[in-house]
Formats: structure tokens, C-alpha cells, sequence
């Protein structure tokens, strides 16, 4: 190789080695300043500068400078890699089909999301953005004859409401106290397992008001922190597993429906552009239970792909 051709090589590798290292500084801090956690979205993808700025080094050959993007390429790994890696736990109990959708300030099409759950076998759906409208035209849509039970809080208008729809009878409801946006939940009463937890989440977005984001994630902690036995998460957390505020979510009892079956990134925001969707920031997350299968499901009208995630009750 000519040596200019090399140092081409040489400064391309270290520009990606840095956006790689943006990409893990990004990922692993706390950040308390909103630019810094908006940027940390989308962390995954500057991490794998990394990767791309070994491959340059190598064909440079250059070797010290490969040596250190090794290292960072390790960094990367063990930081990625449980994303795409299914945790291999097997579950015996009851299956249930959970479905959460953002259905856009209740515009997006109501009979696509029944038909997904009619097609999916779907017994708990959680919503976001519910608004009086979209409870109107679900109850037309005859949603009651496949989920007859919901517990739901709708607006008017607007990104407020949040709803839990089930197959099966729902006790304890509670609308949180303390969320600008509806916050809800309900003991689902399974006939095989018995009383199971369902929680319906949707904090703030943080580019409208960041400090109230990390406020409601921290809440939405204690609440999962303080729930026992089996319980079923279904949210719109505005939130990457990029963001230290999602992974704390996961400290406790709870884990993510797609870290457990490795569907990786699984990007569900925005969907109503050409380039989206690029982020995920719709979460499924599971206490006493495994997924054994994760997916996203594109709902016409909705900027949100909707996950669907089939579960085994522990």
C-alpha cells in the first residue's frame, strides 16, 4: 500500500476509533444536561466507529494503533453484545401475548392494532397517546369481543393518555399521582397463574421538559422497585437502552422482553419517516416471566412501531 494511502487510512481509523469512544462515554454516563442525553440515543451506533476504525488500522497495518482500537472494540462488546446474545432461560408456566403500541394522540388506525391483536393472539395491550376519540373507535372496532376488559385513562386530546386493555378480568387499578402524563395499573387475575401486575408507562419526552424525564423515570424505579410477585411492563419510556435512566429500570427484579430473547436494538422511533425507525424507545420489561419471542409491528398512522412480545409466566 502507498504511504499516503496508509496515513489516509491511519486518520480515517482514528476518526472512528473517537466517535466510538463518544459512543461508550455517551453510554455510560448519567447525564444531567439534555443535550448530552439526547445524544446518548443513539450511543450504539457511534460505539461501532470502533469496530470500523480497527478495520482501518489493520489494513494500514497500523499495529499500535490497532492495538488500542482493540481494546475499545472489547469495551463495545461486552456493551452491545447482551443486546444481540438471547439469555437462554427456560419458563414451563402459562403463555401470554403482550402488545404495547403508541397510537400517535389516538390517530393512528385502530383496526390495524385490533387486527394485530386478533392475528397475535394478544392478551394484555398496553397504549399510549389514548385519547377519548381512539377509546370511541376502538369500542366501535368491537375491541371488547377479543381483550373485554381495560382500565383506561384517556384525554381529550393530546399525548396523555395511557390504557391497559386484557383478556382477562383487571382489579387494583391505579392511576400514579405525581406524572404530567397518565401513568396506570392493574392486577390482571390469569386463570392458570393467578393475580399478575400490569403497569402502563409513558413519562415525559425530554426534549420538552428534560428535568421533569429523569423526575418520572426515577418514580417509575420506586414503583417497579416496590412490586412483588409477576408483573407485565409495557411503556413508551422515551428512553434508549443508551439511557442510564432506562437501565436502572432493570437493576431490580426486572428484565427487558428483548434482552432476554437478543433481539438487539429493536429501533421502533420515529416510524413515519423514510430514514425511522431509528431508535427504541418502546420497552416490554417482564418480572417472573421469559420472552421467547420480541417484534415490532409497524401501525399505520402511528410514528411508533408497536412491540409484541410472546411470554412464559415463571
Amino acid at each position: 500500500m502507498p504511504k499516503w494511502l496508509e496515513r489516509v487510512a491511519l486518520g480515517v481509523g482514528w476518526c472512528a476509533l473517537a466517535m466510538g469512544a463518544v459512543g461508550v462515554v455517551l453510554h455510560f454516563g448519567a447525564w444531567q444536561w439534555r443535550p448530552l442525553a439526547l445524544l446518548a440515543s443513539g450511543a450504539s451506533y457511534l460505539m461501532v466507529g470502533a469496530i470500523v476504525g480497527l478495520v482501518f488500522f489493520l489494513i494500514a497495518r497500523g499495529w499500535r494503533s490497532a492495538g488500542v482500537a482493540g481494546v475499545l472494540v472489547g469495551v463495545v462488546l461486552w456493551t452491545l453484545a447482551p443486546a444481540f446474545v438471547p439469555e437462554g432461560r427456560a419458563a414451563s408456566g402459562p403463555e401470554v401475548g403482550v402488545m404495547q403500541s403508541n397510537l400517535l394522540f389516538g390517530q393512528a388506525d385502530v383496526g390495524a392494532v385490533l387486527q394485530a391483536v386478533r392475528d397475535n393472539r394478544i392478551d394484555v395491550l398496553t397504549v399510549n397517546e389514548l385519547t377519548d376519540a381512539a377509546v370511541d373507535r376502538l369500542a366501535a372496532a368491537d375491541i371488547g369481543a377479543v381483550l373485554p376488559y381495560s382500565y383506561l385513562q384517556p384525554t381529550a386530546d393530546g399525548g396523555g393518555g395511557t390504557g391497559i386493555y386484557s383478556r382477562y378480568p383487571l382489579r387494583d387499578t391505579k392511576k400514579y399521582d405525581g406524572f404530567i402524563l397518565n401513568q396506570v395499573s392493574a392486577t390482571m387475575d390469569h386463570p392458570e397463574r393467578g393475580p399478575i401486575a400490569v403497569f402502563a408507562f409513558h413519562p415525559i419526552p425530554p426534549p420538552f421538559n428534560f428535568a421533569d424525564w429523569l423526575v418520572e423515570m426515577r418514580r417509575i424505579r420506586e414503583i417497579l422497585d416496590a412490586q412483588q410477585g409477576p408483573a407485565i411492563v409495557g411503556a413508551d419510556f422515551n428512553a434508549t437502552r443508551d439511557h442510564a435512566a432506562y437501565r436502572d429500570l432493570l437493576r431490580g427484579r426486572f428484565a427487558a422482553a428483548a434482552d432476554q430473547v437478543g433481539a438487539g436494538l429493536l429501533p421502533t422511533f420515529p416510524n413515519d419517516r423514510r430514514w425511522g425507525p431509528i431508535i427504541g424507545i418502546d420497552h416490554v420489561l417482564l418480572a417472573d416471566a421469559t420472552a421467547q419471542e420480541v417484534r415490532t409491528l409497524s401501525v399505520p398512522g402511528s410514528d411508533h412501531r408497536a412491540l409484541i412480545a410472546r411470554v412464559r409466566l415463571n
